[in-house]
């Protein structure tokens, strides 16, 4: 195994494991696109990512995740690796094009063989598999008709939903419907800053709406299959607070809310979308059909909270449907990541309790929270203390919020390889293991070290 481990890691915090009691679950987690590689192996076909990398001056220096961490071919290195560090819990995705290269019809039986063989490895050596059936890399060919914008997804949906669950139920127990719909749908069809690189209220909207009805439509596709299945679903979500304590930016403060964190939770608690803070969600009613609002609507076995930072916004008449500005926190002189992130734990606490207060919310997980920095490999070691504090800080918020009455019972790094962040490339690095792109040599860095020694 072309593994060199950093030297030993601090100790853990003032926390121990066993404060987060012993049915805690403890992971990491993944997304396909970000580590799998084999982009065009054993009978996938290109998701809008494929397409979208290869668009100039969209990712930063023209990279892409055609080869990534390989994962695709090291698979079987890399939970062995895992389980050395004592990680139990793996939350990781589905490559819809891997399993129905046209994205609807005829499955491909390699790309299933492939996740039967992932889960099989996994269960062998005592790893949860935590499945999430979508993590934004929808297949090409649906994408050419309309992708989310196009009301035909649900059923494309629930169809691809059904394939996975009819071969893989019997051994995964843990499903998480979509990955944080409102980052898909806002930067990839709104800002045009992610795959599939659509802009506008007249894509956001539909593409919105499309994704909300499938996270209620795909979880119930699961209970059918499978009633004793712990189904959930996740959320990105961050903690906005208003610059100064006047009026209007209060006001811009709750409108940002409610778009980045209300926008899925509610209409699944059968709330209905958050259009009293948003007025511009009057317009969907151009897509919604009657029925809707109760097709929205599902009961969650739980939600995944995925935080890493908060956002501060003020005021602003000239920007359109949220009369709202953040404020970039390199210019608010705070600890930052690399990708120019607040380190604000507070912020995961906040979010906890937020979710915990709906009625209707039972267990949560927190199914990512990690820091990216630009690490260093010197003397094949990489001694990442600003990640091993941020994990530190994090966590002691966790456990805050847990001594307070959160139902919150696991919790899962972002990320365990170096991967493909997105339209950052591989410049920032969120693993706990470093990931040398040329080589594929893998290096625990302090911090996966930190994690593993917490974990033992």
């Amino acid at each position: 195994m072309s593994v060199i481990y950093s030297k030993e890691p601090e100790e853990a915090g003032s926390f121990k494991k066993k404060d987060f009691g012993k049915d805690f679950k403890w992971g990491v987690s993944t997304a396909a696109y970000q580590i799998e590689g084999g982009h065009q192996a054993d009978g996938k076909s290109s998701s809008i990512w494929d397409i979208f990398t290869g668009k100039r001056g969209k990712i930063y220096l023209g990279q892409n995740g055609n080869i990534a961490c390989d994962f695709y071919n090291k698979y079987e290195e890399d939970l062995n690796l895992m389980k050395n560090l004592n990680i139990h819990n793996f939350r990781f995705s589905i490559s819809w094009s891997r399993v129905i290269p046209s994205g609807v019809g005829v499955p491909n039986p390699e790309g299933i063989n492939f996740y039967n063989r992932l889960i099989d490895k996994c269960l062998e050596l005592d790893i949860e598999p935590w499945v999430t059936l979508y993590h934004w890399d929808l297949p090409y060919a649906l994408e050419q008709k309309g992708g989310w914008t196009n009301r035909e997804i649900i059923d494309w949906f629930k169809e691809y939903v059904a394939i996975c669950v009819q071969n893989f139920g019997d051994r995964v127990k843990n499903w998480m419907v979509l990955n944080e719909p409102l980052v898909f749908a806002g930067a990839g069809y709104f800002l045009g800053i992610h795959a599939p690189g659509k802009k506008g209220m007249k894509n956001f909207l539909p593409a919105m709406h499309h994704a909300a009805l499938c996270q209620a439509e795909g979880a119930r596709i699961i209970k059918q299959h499978f009633p004793l299945a712990q189904v959930g679903t996740t959320f990105s979500c961050s903690l906005i607070e208003p610059l100064r304590p006047t009026v209007k930016d209060n006001l811009a403060a709750k409108r940002i809310d409610a778009l980045v964190n209300r926008m899925f939770i509610e209409p699944a608690l059968g709330m209905g979308y958050p259009v009293k803070d948003l007025e511009f969600l009057k317009k969907l009613e151009k897509y919604q059909l009657p029925g809707d609002e109760e097709l929205l609507k599902f009961d969650f076995d739980f939600i995944g909270v995925q935080n890493y930072t908060r956002e501060i916004v003020r005021h602003s008449w000239i920007v359109p449907f949220v009369k709202a500005r953040n404020i970039k926190a390199e210019k608010r002189k705070v600890p930052l990541t690399a990708m120019n992130w607040e380190i604000y734990p507070q912020s995961i606490y906040e979010m906890l309790k937020k979710f915990s207060s709906y009625k209707g919310v039972g267990k949560i997980y927190v199914t990512e929270n990690g820091a990216g920095f630009e690490d260093t490999l010197e003397n094949q070691a990489i001694h990442d203390n600003r990640r091993i504090n941020y994990l530190k800080e994090y966590l002691a918020a966790v456990l805050k919020a847990k001594q307070e009455g959160v139902n919150v019972k696991g919790y899962f790094v972002w990320t365990f390889l170096d991967n493909f962040e997105w339209a950052e490339g591989f410049r920032p690095r969120f693993g706990l293991v470093h990931v040398d792109f040329n080589t594929q040599k893998r290096t625990v860095k302090a911090s996966g070290k930190w994690y593993g020694n917490f974990l033992r």
